[in-house]
């Protein structure tokens, strides 16, 4: 193993993930790095990941970002959940909402006295599933288009709105960039033609540019998307193909007029194969289609699409053909990937900003200042494994548990086998009402609750603790709850309003 320290960091292409990636170094390690980015204005941008999820707001801070500059330059809006429509059947909606719902008890979650208030309300186990989210903050203060940051309901001790943002991934990288080289990032332009690796060891000592000029390093970063320059094409780390469970292997985005009113929330709507994103903006709104092409021509997938838009579009559909899954290793030799380069998860719960930042963050805490070791490799790539199967698991979810009828491609998907963690989790919860977590993991048991809710599962049980209450406490706790809600949502100001203000 080479075992000189790490003096020089060399990041390989920019956008979102590279200029995260130095950003987040810059600030840490600034002080001990020689950072250099190499990218080219001749490669553009795979603009599908401009919703995020509320991690990110700490990953700005952290860098020194500040929130109102970052809106303003990005075009940015608020995000505080994904509605989800026509995912169970058609006309069925329902929301993963960011943040808590209800109230936290220690022994068991909100969703159990929820379910029991529901059957003494129906004097049956018949279920309402849609009001579950009168307990949601987020999803009130979602569907009446308002928001302005609340840290707390006031006079209480109960969480206040969890948020993200929704941006232009473009501008978002220009932002960036101008920060980390701020904050000493190296930038260089060009174009890579050659890649140079030791002759005994493999590992990467060099790249080449089209006009002679070499950049060395000790440690590289592969930014350079689905591309996968040192990775893959370099290194032949090889791939684990998801699409057996995650069927849709293409992605057709196209930006158009923005409405009048700004909605504080993504929404995804699935179609006959695949399911269709928006995104607004301050200046346009995303959309995109999501679709397999076994099953849908991309005229067909434009036709759809172009249907299906708020507004005027704004230019022509750009394709983007992807296999989900993930890198072998995250980290081989002395490369380690980072965004589209590490993998693809499709944009259904926003997860792939999200993986840039977590993969970063990680880089930082196992960064190899002495020397690269095996063991740190190997540690850095088991944990990167666990990350992204559990966020595998909670994206085939979605469509596993779709009741459509209405093609081969759903039905399929209900047929399909999945992985076994994710058959027990479903297990479990439809038969106990329970869902458990790692404490790592992204996707938290409220999460997990809101789509097994919302995509019709009623647990047939629930915990024995909601039993010692009477029938008078149930009803005071719920009734507390949406009237605590309600009155905080009546007062905050539109969205629009807030990003007017900024």
């Amino acid at each position: 193993m080479n075992k000189d320290k790490i003096k020089n960091v060399v990041v390989v292409g920019g956008g979102t993930a590279g200029w995260m990636t130095s950003s987040l170094l810059a600030k840490v390690l600034g002080k001990t790095l020689n950072i250099t980015l190499i990218e080219s204005d001749k490669i553009g941008i795979v603009g599908v990941g401009e919703a995020t999820i509320p991690p990110i707001v700490n990953f700005n801070s952290a860098i020194g970002i500040d929130e109102k500059e970052f809106i303003k330059a990005t075009q940015g809006t608020i995000k505080l959940g994904i509605e989800f429509n026509n995912w169970n059947k058609e006309g069925d909606s329902y929301m993963h909402a960011f943040g808590s719902i209800g109230k936290k008890f220690p022994f068991c979650d909100f969703h159990h006295f929820w379910q029991k208030a529901q059957q003494l309300e129906n004097g049956s186990n018949n279920i309402d599933s849609n009001s579950f989210w009168d307990y949601s903050l987020n999803y009130q203060a979602a569907k009446q288009s308002k928001f302005a940051p609340v840290n707390n309901i006031p006079n209480t001790n109960l969480p206040g709105l969890a948020y993200a943002y929704h941006f232009d991934a473009g501008l978002y990288a220009k932002f960036l960039r101008q920060h980390a080289q701020g904050m000493g990032v190296k930038r260089i332009e060009g174009m890579i033609t050659q890649v140079n690796q030791h002759h005994d060891t493999g590992f990467i000592e060099s790249v080449q540019l089209e006009d002679g000029t070499s950049v060395k390093g000790d440690l590289f970063v592969d930014c350079t998307g689905l591309a996968a320059l040192l990775i893959e094409k370099t290194l032949s780390t090889g791939y684990d193909d998801w699409s057996h469970w995650l069927p849709c292997n293409r992605a057709m985005a196209v930006p158009c007029e923005r409405t009048e009113n700004t909605e504080p929330y993504t929404r995804s709507t699935a179609h006959k194969v695949g399911w269709q994103w928006r995104i607004p903006l301050q200046h346009r709104t995303g959309n995109g289609l999501v679709y397999s092409d076994k099953h849908m021509s991309d005229e067909e997938a434009k036709e759809v699409l172009l249907n299906n838009l708020d507004g005027k579009p704004l230019a022509e559909p750009k394709v983007v053909p992807y296999k989900t899954g993930r890198r072998r290793k995250q980290w081989n030799k002395n490369v380690v990937c980072i965004g589209l380069a590490s993998g693809f998860f499709e944009p259904l719960e926003s997860t792939n900003i999200h993986l840039i930042q977590t993969a970063a963050i990680r880089l930082v805490k196992f960064f190899p200042h002495n020397g690269i070791n095996i063991e740190e490799i190997n540690e850095f790539n088991r944990q990167s494994k666990i990350e992204s199967e559990g966020i595998r698991d909670f994206i085939i979810l979605h469509y596993k548990l779709n009741s459509r009828g209405d093609s081969e491609f759903w039905r399929a998907c209900q047929r399909m086998d999945v992985p076994e963690s994710l058959i027990n989790k479903i297990q479990l919860f439809n038969k106990t009402g329970k869902v458990f977590c790692n404490p790592d993991d992204l996707f938290t048991e409220i999460a997990w609750q809101q789509v097994m809710i919302g995509q019709g599962i009623v647990p047939k049980d629930h915990h024995p603790l909601v039993d010692t209450l009477t029938t008078e406490q149930v009803n005071d706790l719920m009734n507390n709850l949406t009237t605590l809600i309600n009155r905080t949502v009546e007062k905050l100001p539109r969205h629009d309003e807030f990003l007017t203000s900024i």
